[in-house]
């Protein structure tokens, strides 16, 4: 099945802008994301192809190459394959006439594979960092067999049809010739060893699913798509090989009052007509607490002021920081009793105008303009 465009899956054209491709991710990760569409069974699919377009078009080399060769990059986009995204290829074409293409022995220590997992993190925590805990599913070394796939006792032999290599060698005649195949060996699964009696835990695997909890770090400035690794805290390797890597990627959650844009932080403060017309020095919410700020007499509806130093802190950057602009909104009063309109009344006379009392109904204005009465 072919990918969609990166582009299209985001949203966003091919002149977008890093910010503006960085919105869509965020607004689409948290659309797609399982936690938040547990009835949707093809949630997790989603979410995986929104995050690989952001992981491709984030980076500019990445898009750079993506721009000129789509899904058929030669050089792949880190996944390995011939579409760059981890599916076959040019090494898989190797391995499969040499054996490992260069001569990598597949029955040699095997690296364990990465995993990823994706963390939705509140606001504040994505501002100010925090240590929290996951609960990751992997394949860890049985602790009855030790790995080896055999009951406890039991002996452990070498198989008879690979020798203890793990493979199997096949002549191909091709257009190029005859060629050797190998090919993980039937009879033993590649393991090169023949098990009298399998362990009772694992099945003759060596190893067990089990769920790992795992303290995670979240730096400071953390935003939606970043990821940060975990050595050694993927799968188990094989045959004595090191572990994967675990990597997170972060989905942050949208709060009721702030609204992120980089590391700035935008809000909304309501006024009053009086606040507005005389000044006055309020309180206003910050992600570090409420802090004054003063406004001027004669403030308009819609003004912005800045808090400079009260936004988000800069990624790996200490003591950096980004601003607060707080979008100030003039309420207009309700429910005034008879006094209060008095009031207003005689302070539109003092300033020169006329009240909705001393005018004609706009209706009525109309009228008079296009009917001429």
């Amino acid at each position: 099945m072919s990918k969609r465009d990166f582009y299209e899956v985001l949203g966003v054209g091919k002149e977008s802008t890093p910010d503006e491709i960085k919105k869509a991710y965020r607004k689409a990760a948290r659309q797609y994301h399982p936690d938040v569409n547990k009835d949707d069974p093809g949630a997790a699919d989603k979410f995986k192809e929104v995050t690989e377009a952001y992981e491709v078009l984030s980076d500019s080399d990445k898009r750079a190459r993506y721009d000129r060769f789509g899904h058929q990059d030669p050089n792949g986009f880190g996944g390995g394959g011939a579409d760059g995204f981890g599916g076959g290829g040019f090494g898989d074409i190797f391995d499969m006439f040499f054996g490992g293409g260069g001569g990598r022995q597949r029955n040699g220590p095997q690296r364990g594979q990465d995993l990823q997992f994706q963390m939705q993190i509140d606001f504040k925590e994505a501002a100010f960092g925090a240590d929290k805990e996951v609960e990751i599913p992997r394949w860890e070394e049985c602790d009855t067999c030790h790995g080896s796939g055999a009951k406890p006792g039991t002996n452990v032999s070498q198989c008879g049809t690979c020798h203890g290599s793990g493979q199997q060698e096949q002549v191909i005649s091709t257009p190029l010739g005859r060629m050797v195949n190998r090919a993980t060996c039937r009879t033993c699964g590649g393991s090169g060893k023949k098990i009298e009696q399998r362990c009772g835990t694992c099945h003759g695997e060596g190893k067990v699913r089990k769920r790992r909890k795992i303290k995670i770090n979240i730096p400071a400035g953390v935003d939606s798509g970043n990821r940060i690794r975990v050595p050694g805290a993927g799968e188990m390797g094989q045959k004595g090989g090191p572990q994967g890597d675990l990597f997170i990627v972060f989905v942050v959650r949208d709060h009721d009052f702030f609204e992120r844009d980089g590391e700035d932080v935008h809000c909304q403060v309501p006024l009053t007509f009086v606040q507005a017309a005389l000044g006055d020095e309020i309180e206003v919410p910050t992600i570090d607490g409420k802090v004054k700020m003063k406004i001027p007499p004669g403030t308009q509806s819609g003004k912005v002021f800045r808090l400079r130093g009260h936004g988000i802190p800069y990624l790996n950057r200490n003591n950096m920081r980004g601003d607060q602009h707080v979008h100030v909104v003039v309420v207009t009063p309700t429910n005034l009793t008879d006094n209060q309109k008095e009031l207003l009344r005689e302070l539109a006379s003092s300033m020169g105008e006329e009240t909705h009392e001393q005018e004609r109904s706009l209706f009525e204005r109309l009228k008079s303009a296009f009917l001429g009465d």
